[in-house]
């Protein structure tokens, strides 16, 4: 039999070692937050997992592993008629549950019967928390962020990606949270993750990122629809150097058309979200823009929305919240399209490259999420 235990630090220091990770809890614990990469093979499900809780408590301790053991026999075994059939005899999953305890142990426990090379997490999922916990505690300290200021609608998301595919390293917290930021920024079809998840995504980010070389931002305030970005690194965003993006008020319109357009294309949920602004802007204001959203003139409704709600709250809690704002270089875009950003990235990392002592930019790595708009 081939069983050892590993913990978080062995575990995270040398993945390749291992094949897959296999996370042993219920879906609703995995669906919450789990390792990067992990496969769900669940030892007991949801329901199950209720019931044997249930009789732990109300019965007793033996009577519920008695039924835990029957149940988990049953879905691993379920689980090796899925998967066995293409597993080679040398395979080395990594499995873990919430304390790295019964069932990951009993999971584990029959994969090497079996003869695969099994790992089993110390301390589970719960010491992989607390890992993470940890690291964001001080998440960027020893990063030189280049926080990208702009009004709402100037592309800072679009040049993001931009940045990216010209060799530079960007933290795209927006992508990571699945939002756009305002109120109206939820993404249609794409829920946000859990805080936890958020948090492991972003942990995951934040290590693929060299220290020495610049990494860049957008500014960000602490909730992004309704995940909080870690207190460690937005003190460090908004004590870092800025760059001011400028764009033409038709273009921010043009652009920000383009990016809700299912909102322009769904008026009953455009009128339903404005009206969420109503005690921020007062009633009259907002049913003027809910009329004009209902005549078809959107255009208005989106200049009217920037000049007296996004801009005024934006360049007042840069102001506040950013120390190095007002000294921030500006820099000018024509528009949104795909070759103005290009050619803004590219005078990015052509005045990064020319600073003493800059590292040459590299390829681009594979981005550690993916983003459908913006």
């Amino acid at each position: 039999m081939r069983l050892q235990r590993v913990d978080v630090a062995q575990a995270l220091g040398t993945p390749s070692r291992f094949d897959a990770v296999i996370d042993a809890r219920s879906p609703a614990e995995f669906a919450l937050d789990h390792l990067p990469g992990a496969l769900n093979w669940p030892t007991l499900d949801d329901e199950e997992r209720r019931l044997v809780g249930t009789e732990y408590k109300q019965v007793s301790a033996f009577e519920a592993r008695k039924r835990g053991a029957v149940l988990a026999a049953r879905n691993i075994a379920r689980h090796l008629d899925r998967e066995g059939p293409g597993l080679a005899p040398g395979w080395r999953p990594l499995v873990y549950c919430w304390r790295g305890g019964q069932r990951s142990g009993a999971l584990a426990l029959v994969l090497a019967q079996v003869g695969f090379e099994v790992s089993v997490l110390e301390g589970g999922y719960r010491a992989f928390r607390r890992h993470v916990v940890e690291q964001l505690g001080n998440a960027g300290d020893a990063l030189r962020l280049r926080v990208l200021c702009g009004r709402t609608g100037t592309g800072k998301s679009r040049l993001l990606q931009a940045l990216a595919e010209a060799g530079a390293q960007v933290l795209d917290l927006e992508g990571l949270a699945m939002h756009r930021g305002s109120v109206l920024g939820s993404i249609p079809g794409q829920p946000q993750p859990s805080q936890k998840h958020f948090e492991t995504r972003l942990w995951q980010a934040l290590r693929t990122l060299q220290a020495d070389r610049p990494v860049y931002i957008e500014s960000e305030s602490r909730l992004i629809g309704r995940l909080r970005v870690p207190e460690a690194l937005l003190a460090r965003m908004r004590a870092s150097p800025c760059l001011r993006v400028e764009m033409p008020e038709a273009a921010r319109v043009a652009l920000l058309k383009d990016d809700y357009a299912h909102l322009v294309a769904d008026r009953a949920e455009l009128h339903r979200l404005l009206g969420t602004l109503r005690e921020a802007r007062g009633a009259e204001l907002v049913t003027h823009w809910q009329a004009l959203a209902a005549a078809n003139r959107v255009d208005e409704v989106v200049a009217t929305l920037l000049a007296t709600h996004y801009d005024p709250i934006y360049l007042k809690s840069m102001a506040r919240n950013f120390q190095h704002f007002g000294e921030a270089a500006p820099l000018h875009i024509e528009d949104g399209s795909d070759s103005s950003l290009r050619r803004a990235a590219a005078r990015i990392v052509a005045e990064e490259a020319a600073r003493p002592g800059a590292r040459p930019t590299v390829p681009p790595a594979p981005a550690p999420c993916t983003r459908t708009t913006e």
